[in-house]
């Protein structure tokens, strides 16, 4: 995305103050220190069709972990605005996670920033340490590690973001659909397979393992969160979920061991099972030899494998045996796991019911703007919020009505733009295309901000055709307005017009700075 802006990450080579094993200082500038790759004989001792590499190549999988300054991660995240957190919210929870945006050389883009607690690691040598050992991991079944900030008492860590929201999300409080039955046995083998991984790479404890550590990348395909390869703090406990859910162990005397992920690894087989988070016990307790449909969902309507649930259930109670000597390792669950993968053709995507990842290509190397990298990515949701959070500034000096047409019509004309706005602002995109149409109809008002929020209302509408009429309307009051070629660009990929789309979204890119270059001045 060419080269950074001044705001952003700071990069140099690594320093004389490197202790010598890639443990670096605290230093309140940006570095940027490649990882050593894992061993890549990973994953060697089976073969399956989702074979997950063990340590690809940093191009292949993740930036270089790099050790980020404060001021790059407070404006990657607008300051830490309420507005960008993504992690729960709630007393228990001791640490926020953030989504930020980057814009360097090394094309970051979207980030998900954890910041801790003041005092949750006071030596911040230890941090360094323990964030560049998770730092050294790169799995396609991660949500890699790719930075950490240790400047003054701030401590955070720094991960690949993803867009699609947590397994707890699509079990527990979905909003179109649950997630079909082959779906969740590949969430099963996936997060196994990245425990794995970990394991083998050295890193076999793996804190507060819960259907939240879960995440959905992109393309849909689940990833185990690099967070929980960290505690929370340095002498912190390392379990924040209800005691219901934690190891006999740990609740015994506070020991974390590998089998203790087991034992969690065994409650998320659970949740998939029931799409509730059921404490083990009562599970347990539900079945006692009964048939496992007591247990099974029943958003799944019946659509799955009896044998294959009465398996994973199995599995779920040998993870679950009170001594951690009875509970089975970690390889032997991969192994159970990747014969009851059943549409492996099927991509991640299309079982969770999303849209598929698309990118405009960009003719030229050049910073992005927010609205100009959700817009090359084709983030329909991204451009929702940004449209939503501009409001109507750019529309000044757009309304033509005489005083007569304002005392007749205005009444009517801001009722019908206000029920669009609420619909809009609640993700009713139907009936803010409706409301929106009537503020249109019913005068001679020109807003182009009004026609860039029904033009993405048509995309998330999958009506593409509409969408571009209404952003070349948007042009045609405003022919300068940067908002308008961006929204042409995305209707331009979703109509299979990618190399249009490409040359309206590098014009989008020139007007928006030339634009700010006249803010300027």
């Amino acid at each position: 995305m060419g080269c950074c802006l001044s705001s952003l990450l700071q990069l140099k080579k690594p320093s004389a103050d490197d202790d010598g094993r890639g443990h670096a200082h605290a230093h309140p500038h940006a570095h940027a220190h490649p990882h050593p790759h894992a061993n890549n004989s990973i994953h060697q001792n089976h073969h399956h069709q989702n074979e997950v590499e063990a340590a690809p190549q940093t191009g292949d999988c993740a930036p270089s972990f790099l050790e980020f300054s404060f001021a790059d991660l407070k404006a990657a995240t607008n300051n830490f605005s309420s507005d960008h957190i993504v992690s729960e919210i709630c007393d228990k929870a001791p640490n926020v996670v953030y989504r930020g945006r980057l814009q360097t050389e090394n094309n970051l883009g979207c980030i998900a920033v954890k910041k801790f607690s003041k005092a949750a690691w006071p030596d911040a040598k230890q941090f360094a340490a323990e964030a560049y050992g998770v730092g050294k991991l790169r799995n396609k079944r991660l949500a890699n590690l790719i930075g950490f900030c240790c400047e003054g008492d701030e401590r955070l860590l720094v991960a690949e973001y993803m867009p699609n929201c947590t397994l707890a999300k699509h079990l527990f409080h979905w909003e179109k659909q649950t997630i079909e039955w082959a779906m969740r046995l590949r969430v099963a083998l996936y997060i196994a397979e990245a425990l794995e991984y970990c394991s083998q790479a050295a890193r076999p404890l793996y804190h507060d393992l819960n259907a939240d550590r879960v995440l959905f990348d992109e393309d849909g395909d689940p990833r185990l969160s690099c967070f929980g390869l960290m505690k929370n703090s340095m002498d912190g406990k390392s379990y924040s979920t209800n005691l219901a859910y934690t190891p006999p162990e740990y609740l015994k005397d506070g020991t974390v061991i590998p089998e203790s992920v087991i034992y969690s690894f065994g409650t998320i087989l659970l949740d998939l099972l029931s799409g509730k988070h059921v404490p083990p016990n009562q599970a347990l307790d539900m079945i006692g030899g009964k048939h496992i449909s007591l247990l099974m969902d029943s958003h799944l309507e019946g659509k799955f494998s009896t044998e294959e649930a009465t398996l994973v259930f199995e599995l779920a109670s040998q993870c679950l045996q009170y001594e951690p000597m009875d509970r089975p390792s970690i390889k032997e669950l991969v192994a159970a796991l990747v014969p009851l993968q059943n549409k492996s053709d099927i991509p991640s995507y299309e079982m969770l019911g999303i849209p598929k990842q698309e990118r405009i290509p960009l003719v030229s190397q050049q910073p992005l703007s927010q609205m100009g990298d959700a817009c090359a990515r084709v983030d329909l949701t991204a451009i929702h919020q940004l449209l939503l959070l501009s409001h109507y500034k750019d529309d000044d000096g757009s309304y033509e009505l005489s005083f007569q047409e304002w005392t007749q019509q205005i009444r009517d004309m801001l009722e019908a733009r206000k029920r669009g706005d609420i619909a809009f602002r609640d993700k009713d995109f139907e009936g803010a295309i409706d409301g929106y149409t009537t503020f249109i109809d019913v005068g001679n008002v020109l807003s182009p901000t009004v026609y860039a929020r029904r033009s993405i209302c048509h995309l998330l509408c999958d009506q593409p055709d509409f969408a571009l009429r209404d952003a070349m309307q948007a042009q045609l009051i405003h022919p300068e307005w940067h908002v308008a070629f961006y929204l042409q660009a995305v209707a331009l990929v979703k109509l299979g017009m990618p190399k249009d789309a490409a040359d309206m979204l590098n014009e989008a890119c020139t007007l928006e700075k030339r634009r700010h270059r006249g803010r300027a001045y």
